[in-house]
C-alpha cells in the first residue's frame, strides 16, 4: 500500500465510518436503546476500515502478505480515529451555530 492509496483510503473510509455511525445512532435513539457513541463509532470505524481496505487490495490485485495485513490494522485504526475526531469537531460546530441563533 502507497501513501497516496493510504489517504485515500483514509478519507474516504473516515467518511463513510462517519456517516454509519450516525445512521446507526439514529435508529437505536427511535428503538429506545442505550449504547455508547465512542464505542459505536469504534465499532463501525472497525468494520469499514477492515472490509474497505480489504475490498482495495481485492481490487487493485494486492496480495495479502504480512506487511499488507499489518496496514489494513493500522488503516482501521486511522479510520477510527479520524471519525472519531470528525464527529466531535462537527458536532460541536453545529452546537455553537445552533448557539447563535
Amino acid at each position: 500500500m502507497n501513501l497516496f492509496m493510504f489517504i485515500m483510503l483514509f478519507t474516504i473510509g473516515s467518511l463513510i465510518a462517519a456517516l454509519l455511525t450516525e445512521a446507526f445512532k439514529k435508529a437505536l435513539d427511535e428503538q429506545g436503546i442505550v449504547y455508547s457513541t465512542n464505542f459505536l463509532a469504534l465499532l463501525m470505524a472497525i468494520t469499514v476500515g477492515i472490509a474497505g481496505s480489504i475490498a482495495a487490495y481485492i481490487i487493485l490485485g494486492i496480495p495479502f502478505d504480512p506487511v499488507g495485513i499489518i496496514c489494513i490494522v493500522f488503516m482501521a485504526i486511522a479510520i477510527w480515529v479520524g471519525a472519531m475526531i470528525g464527529y466531535d469537531k462537527v458536532k460541536q460546530l453545529l452546537d455553537q451555530i445552533a448557539e447563535l441563533h
